[in-house]
């Protein structure tokens, strides 16, 4: 540091964990701000030194895969938020991606976009391994990677729904403690994103256990061996993995303007029953909503679907957030492939993906 003046990049710095030591002191000494970057892709290690030696004396940015914005070109910089004054101004530059399926199922790392030629599958094989061997190893004592494997496949396949430790245990041949521990290293390395469900004292009946979310549709999509994006469009887990990917854009949408989403996102599902048309007939069905972003004491709930168009039946679950006495409602959305967004009904929108 003293043969280089400040602003400084470091990276990688995880491993280097006596240099935190005389950033303290650097930070301490100063009373300047963006002296320094710090940069690592283990991020678990990373925030391990920051927490213990900078606390209070760092600014802390997510830096996520590609979103569809940058793949697209699009300088939109707005958070997502499902309102018509959102979709006014939105609708003024966005880009429609000619395929986005393509976009899902290649995923967001930045060298499979700045190579096209690059082989999809050689680069996911390529990443699992790089990741079981260094970055599992380092943050558990793994002995049999090969259970973590069928541990990591079992978890992709679960993508979009809400996490039930006792049946991954039985479907790898682990107890449940193992694969909390483990779900645990898949979080804190950046591979996927627990999503809280909204558990207010109103809604006595409402489901109190995480969603589990990919970080990204391209390795999901790997790992569940969908290797083409026609076959994705297509296949079992299309809508799972369609909701992935909606809610990892709309969390990138809030990290890339360095705005901490983790206390604004949460899923609904309760036992109350709402009436809905399921093949042309009317059944009574649990209340879900798939995704509930809250600012400034507003709840604005929002449903993902992939199909072309929904019907208003699909936000039948939105009012439910109206018993919540000290919250307001606001405008709620489907999210789906519709060409251009719509009104569904009064106070529901209907938008598409690449608004996002």
């Amino acid at each position: 540091m003293e043969l280089n003046a400040p602003p400084i990049i470091f990276d990688e710095v995880q491993y280097v964990p006596g240099l935190f030591r005389y950033l303290k002191m650097e930070c301490d000494r100063r009373n300047e701000r963006g002296l320094y970057c710090l940069s690592g892709s283990q991020p678990f290690k990373l925030m391990e030194r920051v927490s213990e030696s900078l606390s209070g004396r760092v600014c802390i940015i997510e830096l996520a895969t590609l979103s569809m914005r940058e793949i697209m070109g699009d300088n939109f910089t707005r958070p997502f938020l499902p309102t018509m004054e959102y979709v006014l101004e939105r609708r003024r530059n966005v880009k429609k991606p000619e395929s986005i399926w393509a976009i899902i199922h290649r995923g967001g790392y930045p060298e499979l976009w700045q190579n096209p030629d690059l082989d999809w599958q050689q680069f996911y094989a390529s990443y699992v391994k790089t990741y079981l061997e260094r970055d599992v190893r380092d943050l558990s004592a793994v002995h049999d990677l090969d259970v973590f494997r069928r541990f990591l496949s079992a978890v992709a396949a679960r993508t979009g729904q809400i996490v039930n430790y006792a049946n991954i245990a039985d479907e790898v041949r682990v107890d449940a403690s193992t694969v909390r521990k483990w779900m645990s290293i898949l979080e804190a390395s950046g591979i996927v994103y627990l999503l809280e469900p909204y558990t207010p004292a109103v809604l006595k009946r409402a489901a109190k256990t995480p969603k589990v979310y990919f970080r990204d549709t391209g390795l999901v999509s790997y790992l569940t061996r969908w290797l083409t994006p026609e076959t994705l469009a297509m296949g079992a887990m299309a809508g799972n993995i369609f909701e992935t990917f909606v809610v990892s854009e709309i969390l990138k949408s809030y990290s890339n303007r360095g705005v901490d989403y983790r206390y604004c996102v949460s899923y609904y599902r309760g036992k109350d029953k709402i009436k809905r048309k399921v093949s042309g007939e009317e059944v009574a069905i649990e209340a879900e909503i798939d995704l509930i972003i809250e600012e400034n004491g507003v709840l604005y709930p929002v449903e993902i679907k992939k199909n072309t168009h929904e019907k208003a039946s699909a936000a039948a679950a939105f009012p439910v957030l109206d018993r919540i006495p000290e919250k307001q409602r606001g405008q709620g959305a489907v999210v789906s492939l519709c060409p251009e967004p719509g009104l569904l009904r009064e106070n529901v929108l209907e938008i598409p993906a690449w608004y996002i």
